[in-house]
């Protein structure tokens, strides 16, 4: 009698949990938009969702440890003209967020670590690019400040949104609309999924095209793609059947798929979630109740299914948290916050280990939130890994760190003509300018908190006055 080998893994056992009721976040009106995003981001301080808005588009951003009831009046990020599509969380500052919109613009936020009094409607810079609804943001991963946005008018724009400039702008090589970008591991690359059924790899700084694949899945609804860590390609669709699929591709060779799996017959487009450092894909459809997972490795059958984490309730849209954010101490290796209606509940996957020690094999050095490279290196054709960090002792998120955007003078970019003008004896010294601007800055911070000050005294007349007609 032939016993069945049993495939040795250290994921075969991970399983997913929901997390206890006082550790959600209830009372948020999650945004009813149709459109394809996952509506949901999430850092290690910050979980931000796309919530209804009256007369524009609005998102919500929470400290992490604020979970139960959110207040009804708790100030929202609202500065759009229509509704919010998408939104992500810089990668190396955990302060900023971009957010896109069906008003055609990109907008990068500020999040101050306190909670603000009132909504947040100041962005620190609007990105003015795309003629139609901008769907679809994504952060270079190791690039400071570069951020790349796709639009209804089939264009991708790369900008540096440390000067508000355009970096680089594709626009002639998706015929039809864009329904997913995704970045390969250290920014070289990018793969893109559209509405005329090819998955293409494009070199971005070259403009080029450097792979296509015409239907990798043959049926008719949206495809969607992510890199995995060894330049592979995950590619989630339907059959002709309409039934879901999961597929792995190798780039060099766009003939045959690696592996193919076929899951179930839904209507809800797979949303998936790679995990490099354990090679894992979560894969998450949007109506559905479940997260199925699977494992890549380099022996055949190449995706090896491991497990489903189901629930009774529908998923609205999902958020993925970064390596850096989790707990190492309880052998945490994905955390999902999941939307529903009305809440957002943490869904947490775990490897059961006995041990309390630091389990190294689980906690490979990450990617951590100092950038590789600066914007103009990038463009310039440097790439690079990402900087890593070790999680041994548990990851502490750096203090609020500002985004200072200098925008050039897009109307004189000439060098001045002549001779350059020496400094004359009636120039100030830099040291002199200096401290006039210090002494300006001191001069309106006491302005402000004279005015804190006097906000404050006058709330509470009101609420005197209030107590006393009651």
């Amino acid at each position: 009698m032939s016993r069945r080998v049993v495939r040795q893994s250290k994921f075969r056992h991970v399983f997913g949990q929901a997390a206890k009721a006082d550790q959600s976040y209830e009372d948020i009106r999650v945004s009813k938009v149709t459109w394809d995003s996952s509506f949901c981001a999430v850092n290690p301080k910050f979980l931000a969702i796309i919530v209804e808005a009256g007369g524009g588009g609005a998102f919500i951003v929470l400290p992490l440890a604020k979970t139960g009831r959110v207040d009804k009046n708790y100030p929202l990020v609202t500065g759009h003209t229509a509704p919010v599509l998408d939104i992500d969380w810089c990668p190396h500052n955990d302060n900023v967020i971009a957010s896109a919109s069906d008003d055609t613009t990109v907008m990068v936020w500020q999040v101050p670590d306190y909670t603000p009094v009132r909504n947040i409607t100041e962005p620190i810079i609007t990105l003015e690019g795309h003629s139609k609804r901008v769907g679809i943001l994504s952060w270079h991963p190791t690039a400071r400040n570069v951020l790349l946005s796709a639009g209804g008018d089939n264009v991708i724009i790369i900008w540096n949104v440390g000067t508000g400039e355009v970096l680089l702008s594709l626009d002639d090589m998706h015929p039809d609309v864009i329904h997913s970008v995704c970045w390969n591991s250290n920014g070289s690359l990018l793969a893109t999924t559209c509405k005329d059924k090819t998955l293409r790899i494009i070199d971005p700084r070259k403009g080029q095209v450097v792979a296509e694949r015409a239907r990798p899945h043959e049926g008719a609804r949206p495809l969607r793609a992510v890199f995995t860590a060894d330049g592979k390609l995950l590619s989630t669709g339907f059959s002709r059947m309409s039934e879901r699929q999961l597929a792995l591709w190798d780039p060099n060779n766009f003939e045959e798929p690696v592996a193919l799996q076929e899951m179930d017959t839904s209507n809800g487009v797979l949303l998936p979630f790679y995990d490099p450092d354990s090679s894992i894909v979560y894969l998450c459809g949007k109506g559905d109740s479940s997260i199925r997972y699977f494992e890549i490795t380099d022996e055949p059958p190449f995706v090896h299914y491991l497990n489903t984490f189901s629930s009774k309730e529908p998923q609205r849209g999902m958020g993925f948290m970064p390596k850096r954010g989790l707990d190492v101490s309880k052998c945490e290796i994905a955390r999902f916050y999941k939307l529903h209606e009305r809440k957002c509940e943490p869904i947490i996957m775990t490897v059961p280990r006995k041990s309390d020690l630091f389990q190294d094999d689980l906690y490979p050095d990450t990617p951590g939130p100092e950038p590789a490279l600066e914007a103009d290196e990038w463009l310039s054709g440097q790439d690079a890994e990402p900087v890593l960090i070790s999680l041994r002792d548990g990851y502490v998120p750096p203090k609020h760190r500002e985004l200072r955007v200098t925008k050039r003078n897009i109307l004189d970019v000439r060098p001045p003509s002549g001779p350059r003008r020496s400094q004359s004896a009636s120039d100030a010294p830099l040291s002199h300018t200096l401290e006039t601007l210090l002494d300006e800055i001191k001069a309106l911070r006491e302005q402000v908190q004279a005015q804190e000050q006097r906000i404050t005294a006058l709330e509470n007349m009101l609420c005197e006055l209030v107590d006393g007609t009651d």
